[in-house]
């Protein structure tokens, strides 16, 4: 049948050609374009299983990766486990319903590019954000009225403690969580109540209570904010901030990076472990940067590391710790080593790079 088909092919191109000299040219172009159009649908044909099994291959992971990605937001939905009563596990969709912030398929503002909190909080405090709206604050005497007694933690560090230059980077107090590095799935620690449901770690309490006691001596009334969070917690945060970028117009995406930058990814944050405690003064309760220009701001910043805190996300430092200027976070790495970063001016993961080998 294929030889038929090439025989009836060539002679009618033959045929035409002969009678006009002047059609062998195109004639001889025609014929190859059929003969070669001829060879590709046999060539399909017989391996017709092969390309289907590649076309539905194909259409299977496109779908799959669709389900996968998070959020359509040009489609104007989500999708989400969201969250119920028995988990506490919140979901975007979650956080919209309970914030009652407006869908992605609800009309949005054209060219926003990027947005910081006052433009985009539309009726939320920031502390709303940082799970503040319903969290109980402490300050020392607070704190010390069920109790009644605290130690000053640790001594000073020592002169020969502070020349030793290797510190071990398997110690609890230097963990670095990120979002590179997440908090590691066999890491362990023990809770202890600070007062009511605020919890911490509790190798860092006796410093806490000290830090906070020689804030007071000083004239200054700190207050405890947000110390542990669960991952639940994070993820309604995380989650609850995403919603409020994608009200504004952002896309998913968009909308993911920017708060990341304001909330830490749930699973990366030190929050989780107990060792990040957010920090105020009971007169200036916002957790703004401007509390960095506070008297109680600025005692933090100078004195915290002799407790063994530091100012984990300094101003200057964003593009090494991917996370903006928060003067209020203070994290527990130890006196020693919070004596150094302190006095350098590094962040935690420039400590971990170049004191501890890693």
């Amino acid at each position: 049948m294929e030889n038929d088909f090439k025989e009836k092919a060539y002679r009618a191109f033959l045929k035409i050609a002969k009678k006009n000299k002047y059609l062998r040219v195109p004639m001889l172009c025609c014929m190859t374009a059929v003969l070669s159009g001829y060879y590709i649908v046999r060539h399909f044909a017989q391996n017709s299983k092969r390309y289907a099994g590649i076309g539905f291959a194909m259409i299977f992971f496109m779908m799959s990766s669709s389900f996968a990605f998070p959020v359509m937001a040009d489609r104007g939905g989500f999708v989400s486990t969201g969250r119920t009563k028995e988990t506490e596990t919140v979901g975007p969709l979650g956080a919209a319903e309970e914030s009652g912030a407006v869908l992605a398929n609800e009309p949005v503002t054209e060219d926003i590019g990027f947005l910081d909190d006052s433009e985009i909080l539309d009726g939320y405090e920031d502390a709303e954000l940082h799970g503040m709206e319903s969290a109980d604050q402490y300050t020392l005497d607070d704190i010390l009225e069920d109790s009644g007694s605290y130690t000053d933690g640790n001594e000073k560090v020592t002169e020969e403690q502070k020349k030793k230059t290797v510190f071990d980077g398997q110690d609890w107090r230097l963990v670095l969580i990120n979002k590179q590095h997440p908090i590691p799935e066999n890491y362990t620690f023990d809770l202890v109540t600070i007062k009511g449901s605020m919890q911490c770690d509790s190798r860092i309490l006796d410093e806490l209570l000290a830090m906070l006691r020689a804030a007071k001596e000083d004239g200054i009334n700190l207050v405890i904010r947000s110390p542990y969070r669960d991952m639940s917690r994070q993820e309604y945060l995380f989650d609850r901030k995403i919603t409020i970028y994608m009200k504004s117009g952002m896309s998913y995406m968009e909308a993911y990076k920017t708060a990341s930058q304001a909330v830490t990814v749930p699973g990366a944050s030190e929050h989780q472990i107990g060792l990040a405690i957010d920090i105020t003064s009971d007169d200036y309760v916002t957790l703004d940067e401007n509390f960095g220009r506070t008297a109680a701001g600025k005692w933090l910043a100078k004195h915290s590391c002799e407790f063994g805190f530091v100012l984990r996300y300094p101003e200057g430092k964003e593009y090494i710790t991917s996370i903006e200027y928060e003067p209020w976070h203070f994290r527990y790495v130890g006196r020693e080593a919070a004596e150094i970063i302190t006095g350098q001016g590094i962040t935690l993961e420039e400590f971990v790079e170049n004191y501890t080998g890693k």
